[in-house]
């Protein structure tokens, strides 16, 4: 029996509209996903196929857990550089 999760609704979640509120560009919003979920792969443990992360994930891959981090206001990336 596999414990894989599971997210039914698709590309809808976490929403465009909320993860905006959050990094005011689609650009930086990609980038920021992007870097955070490489370190989510670092991070997968096999045994139980989970990511070390600080919230409850619905998603089942590591660019929609960083999504939802993002969401939660979890992740802080400075663009001013």
């Amino acid at each position: 029996m596999s414990n894989k999760r599971t997210n039914d609704e698709g590309l809808r979640y976490p929403s465009m509209d909320h993860l905006l509120k959050q990094i005011d560009s689609k650009y930086k919003l990609a980038y920021t996903a992007a870097l955070r979920s490489k370190k989510l792969k670092e991070t997968y443990n096999a045994e139980d196929d989970t990511y070390e992360t600080t919230i409850d994930y619905k998603s089942s891959k590591p660019v929609g857990i960083a999504l939802e981090e993002i969401q939660e206001g979890k992740i802080d990336i400075d663009f001013d550089k």
